[in-house]
């Protein structure tokens, strides 16, 4: 098996536990709050994720930090982010709510130009364009003002939370590209997952509940399923670039297509489809011409290095 097919593998296996994390959050999201979904996410995140760590023998990598504050910074937004997507998903078909989460790349364009000042030339700035545009399909219906009854509102705060996710999923993105300069991978992962577990933890007294058992079992699988995508996304990206493996992510698609019918009978409507389709696409452009223009400051490189 070649290193790039094991990528593969494991970026889509990683899609798979994702899709069945988000299951198991919509089949208990009816009563179990998001701040206690997002603890018990985290919490049980940390057995794959220190299992995995003890294996490697980085469990010492994991805590030793040079910047304390970066950690604290991106986990009070991650968590801020995990609790506005799993909002987002209590209360959009799957389907729906992945479609929005895909305009991510889109928004890590954006603010790359806006903070750091990458540049951004015709090309992906149309393609974003292009992607705007699709997530506007998507959720036309729910900004229709003049529905009216509980399923509209709730769906409709659900669609404000989702792009909400969106937009703060780029600036994490935005500030592990900074922390990668001092900061181990080990270490952003556990002390993301550290924070996540403290900060839910304040959600307390705005009413948590007692899960039953099948709750429990769910909200528990929840943790593991999201664990272990963690780790099938982190060791694909040591086996490939990210260029080979990152449309791979649409794969999710697929998944939150076929949960979303066989457990909650939800059937994308013709927008979904639509205006999803024209994300991936414009995702997928983005991700091959950022692999066009690396290879264009590669060969640059090597044409301006000195030949001894």
């Amino acid at each position: 098996m070649t290193t790039a097919t094991r990528a593969i593998i494991l970026k889509v296996s990683s899609t798979i536990a994702f899709a069945l994390m988000l299951s198991c959050i919509k089949l208990v999201g009816e009563r179990v709050p998001t701040g206690e979904i997002v603890f018990f996410r985290s919490a049980f995140a940390l057995v794959p994720l220190l299992g995995m760590l003890a294996w490697q023998n980085k469990l010492k990598e994991a805590v030793r930090t040079k910047d304390p504050w970066s950690h604290a910074r991106r986990g009070l937004i991650g968590v801020t982010t995990m609790m506005l997507w799993f909002a987002g998903v209590q209360r959009l078909p799957l389907p729906e709510s992945m479609a929005i989460s895909y305009g991510a790349p889109l928004m890590i364009v954006v603010l790359g130009a806006l903070v750091l000042h990458e540049t951004v030339r015709i090309y992906r700035s149309t393609a974003v364009a292009v992607g705007f545009v699709g997530i506007m399909i998507v959720l036309w219906p729910r900004f229709d003002l003049l529905s009216s009854g509980e399923l509209g509102g709730r769906e409709f705060v659900g669609s404000l939370c989702a792009l909400g996710s969106m937009v703060l999923t780029a600036v994490v993105a935005i500030l592990i590209r900074k922390m990668t300069a001092t900061e181990s991978t080990s270490a952003i992962v556990f002390y993301f997952s550290v924070t996540c577990t403290i900060v839910a933890l304040f959600t307390i007294p705005f009413g948590w509940v007692m899960p039953d058992t099948d709750e429990m079992i769910l909200l528990i699988l929840c943790g593991l399923f999201g664990g272990l995508g963690q780790i099938s996304l982190t060791a694909a990206y040591r086996y490939a670039e990210t260029s080979t493996i990152a449309p791979f992510e649409y794969a999710s698609m697929i998944w939150g297509t076929i949960a979303g019918y066989l457990l909650f009978n939800e059937i994308p409507g013709m927008n979904v489809a639509v205006g999803g389709a024209v994300v991936i696409a414009a995702g997928i452009f983005i991700i091959y011409r950022e692999h066009q223009l690396g290879l264009e400051r590669r060969k640059m490189r090597k044409l301006s290095t000195p030949q001894g």
